[in-house]
C-alpha cells in the first residue's frame, strides 16, 4: 500500500492519481516493492534453526508413544 510520508496516511492503490500523487497533498508517493515467490527466501525469514527444538521434543515424545501402543498391539495379538 502506497504510504504519504507527509500526510502520514496509507493509500489504497485506487484511491491515489493516475500518477500516483496522494490525494491530499499531490506529493508523488513511492511504489511498494512487488512481493513474488522468487523474489522472497523462505529461509531467511525462518531464521537458523528451522524446526524449533520443542517441536522435536514432541515428535520424539510421539515416536516413543506409537512405538508403546505397538508393542501393547502385539501383546494383546499373541493372547
Amino acid at each position: 500500500m502506497p504510504w504519504c510520508e507527509t500526510c502520514s496516511k496509507f493509500w489504497t492503490p485506487t484511491s491515489v492519481g493516475s500518477n500516483g500523487a496522494c490525494p491530499d497533498c499531490g506529493r508523488v508517493l513511492d511504489a511498494p516493492p512487488v512481493i513474488t515467490a522468487k523474489n522472497v527466501n523462505v529461509r531467511k525469514l525462518a531464521g537458523e534453526d528451522k524446526v524449533p527444538w520443542h517441536f522435536k521434543l514432541m515428535v520424539g515424545a510421539l515416536a516413543v508413544y506409537l512405538g508403546w501402543r505397538v508393542i501393547q498391539l502385539v501383546i494383546w495379538l499373541v493372547r
